[in-house]
């Protein structure tokens, strides 16, 4: 099989890849960051997220959100992919507020899952442009309701998975869940990339 080189995603340092016939077979995404690169991540210990917040996924999430680096969503597609892909529950990204979309040109949660192959819906729409990360605790708990349900959408009585990037203090996720619920949600669980 034929040699291919690209380059990783976050160094720009060469990658050096021959395609397997397991990752034909197996339809495993290719490589798109060394392993140096790789190692400098941290899984998580907990079933409901993927990684652990540290110092090289804070890089990462700087680089993919707010330097706008769509390209980024690839990084973690395998894993993502290898977590979902067998998902009965419907799965839902957390949604950004149109307005913080706009500006930042993309959706960095269903970005995240169209890399890795995984279908998703939307049904809920985000009601401000604060973030939970620029309030205290207090604050978060005294928060008027982050979401509600997009116009003209139903949900119905069966099993929601949310997604989203990051887990910090669990409002974000809780807010969305308990719209889903009241809506008429038989269960609804969370799961992200990163716990906080």
């Amino acid at each position: 099989m034929k040699k291919t080189e690209m380059f990783c995603l976050l160094c720009a340092q060469p990658l050096h890849l021959v395609p397997s016939w397991k990752s034909l077979l197996f339809s495993h995404f290719p490589s798109c960051i060394c392993d140096k690169c790789s190692a400098q991540f941290e899984r998580s210990s907990m079933p409901t997220a993927l990684y652990q917040y540290n110092d090289a996924m804070k890089t990462y999430l700087h680089q993919y959100k707010f330097l706008q680096d769509v390209a980024l969503a690839k990084v973690f597609r395998q894993e993502i992919h290898a977590q979902l892909k067998h998902q009965t529950a419907t799965i839902i990204p957390i949604p950004m507020h149109p307005q913080k979309q706009q500006e930042r040109t993309f959706s960095h949660t269903e970005e995240l899952l169209k890399a890795a192959k995984i279908p998703y819906t939307q049904l809920l729409e985000k009601t401000t442009t604060e973030t939970q990360s620029s309030k205290n605790r207090a604050q978060r708990l005294q928060s008027a309701p982050l979401f509600r349900l997009l116009p003209d959408k139903q949900v119905e009585r069966k099993d929601y998975l949310l997604f989203d990037d990051i887990e910090t203090t669990g409002t974000t996720l809780r807010h969305a869940q308990q719209v889903l619920l009241e809506a008429g949600a038989q269960s609804v669980r969370t799961f992200t990339l990163i716990n906080g």
